[in-house]
């Protein structure tokens, strides 16, 4: 019997020269294309074989299953996706969005060879660092500046250079671990520098860091902002600027792990003042050295930033471990196109999409829900539900812990297809959209929404 179904099993070549399998695939050489295609019919094959199917699919349904194969086969793994979560700095999502100016301008200056380290006034080689170096030296006030590929690296390499074989005195209400389960004892551990626990959980004095410098012979005070959670109630920490003053008096080096951060705070609107010590504050106590991330709230691409005395940031550029950990063309440049916004404030804010964000008003958040929902009502069929509520929005990125934004979201509902259903043909639409779900409805925060995503959007409802 399976032998004989096997005489309307269609021939390679005829599927092929099928018009819909011709239109598919663009990028899939012919080649790869075929191999798909001899794939599925094997399967089929080996089906009828050992009894498993009594007949062949038709023409027509194998061709639609090789559409979804083929398309499948050519669909990248890296892909853009719409971000309708509300959280900004959306870790599984890539953090902080780069924008369309961004990746223009990544395409005029790396689409040929460029000047990664050549000097061209001097016709020699030069370092990749002064790309970035004075920019961030004119924002911030630091001495000096160097960046490598994230912020673990660099805390790791600053430890490994100026606190090997020292005693780091750190607060135990420090000593986090972030995302991946890397956990700051252990790049303590592996950068050979001896952890000193001070403090407690909850509460470190400064009484705490002056008996580790007097009685245990700290060299280096670590601090490390604890971005990723919130501890509340009974809490005490010692404030940077305090440290710093210790420091300075006892002749001990304060490094400042800022994870996340703001450049300055002067502009910050009421909801995120306050949250996290912006880096031209830390800079401007008195830090030897401060780190963070180049793609939470800075708002640019994956990078770890080194503030400091000059000094001490040429004996980290010095680092034999620094050359592994050092930043590419790519994100050099993006990091000096965001610095140069960071030039004038009110321009980083409109031209960087994860400032934008953050900062958007009330009235820009609602208009932008009442048009999705305008143009969605357009052609909505009947058993499909929406309108605007009001949402709580999140930093996110291991930012702001415990921070919510007011914001607004289209609730979706629908009578013939559950909060799941919608949440996965959403997520499966041509371009993803990532969705939440809040109370048997689904949620689209409009607060993530790039500009072209608002279409995008609604074809993806008016089609559920």
């Amino acid at each position: 019997m399976g032998k004989e179904i096997l005489r309307n099993l269609p021939k390679v070549d005829i599927i092929l020269n099928n018009e819909i399998i011709t239109s598919c695939g663009s990028e899939l050489s012919g080649e790869m294309k075929k191999e798909v295609v001899q794939g599925y019919l094997g399967e089929l094959r080996d089906a009828a074989l050992k009894g498993e199917i009594c007949e062949i699919p038709s023409k027509e349904e194998i061709v639609l299953e090789l559409k979804k194969r083929i398309s499948a086969a050519d669909s990248y793994s890296l892909k853009r996706v719409i971000n309708a979560t509300g959280v900004v700095l959306h870790t599984n999502l890539g953090r902080a969005p780069l924008g369309r100016e961004m990746t223009e301008h990544i395409v005029t200056e790396l689409t040929g060879y460029n000047t990664l380290e050549y000097d061209l006034d001097k016709a020699a080689r030069g370092s990749r660092y002064t790309h970035v170096e004075k920019l961030l030296c004119d924002i911030t006030g630091a001495e000096a500046a160097m960046v490598v590929n994230n912020n673990a690296a660099a805390v790791f390499l600053v430890l490994n250079t100026l606190a090997q074989k020292k005693n780091v005195a750190i607060s135990r209400g420090e000593l986090v671990e972030i995302g991946g389960a890397f956990r700051v004892p252990e790049i303590m551990e592996r950068s050979w520098a001896d952890l000193l626990e001070i403090g407690t959980t909850n509460k470190t004095h400064l009484f705490d860091y002056e008996r580790a410098i007097d009685e245990n012979n700290a060299e280096i005070i670590l601090k490390v902002h604890n971005s990723n959670f919130k501890v509340i109630g009974f809490t005490e920490e010692v404030d940077i600027n305090e440290l710093c003053e210790l420091g300075k008096n006892r002749g001990v080096k304060v490094i400042f792990d800022l994870g996340a951060a703001f450049m300055t705070d002067s502009f910050l609107p009421g909801a995120l003042k306050g949250q996290v010590p912006s880096v031209k504050s830390c800079v401007d106590a008195g830090c030897d050295i401060v780190c963070f991330s180049g793609d939470k709230i800075f708002g640019s691409t994956q990078a770890g930033i080194i503030l400091g005395n000059k000094p001490d940031i040429e004996k980290v550029k010095k680092n034999p471990f620094t050359r592994m950990f050092r930043t590419d063309k790519l994100d050099l440049c993006v990091l000096e196109k965001t610095l140069r916004y960071y030039k004038d404030y009110p321009v980083a804010i409109k031209k960087i999409p994860a400032l934008n964000m953050l900062f958007a008003k009330d009235d820009e958040l609602k208009k932008k829900a009442e048009f999705i929902l305008s143009e969605v009502q357009k052609d909505i069929r009947e058993k499909v539900d929406i309108k605007i509520v009001n949402t709580e929005d999140e930093p996110g990125g291991g930012s702001m812990p415990g921070v919510y934004l007011p914001g607004y979201a289209l609730e979706i509902r629908a009578e013939d297809l559950s909060a799941d259903e919608i949440e996965e043909k959403l997520r499966k639409n041509a371009v993803p959209i990532i969705s939440r779900i809040y109370n048997g409805g689904v949620l689209i925060s409009v607060r993530t929404l790039m500009p072209e995503d608002e279409y995008e959007i609604v074809e993806a409802i008016t089609g559920l």
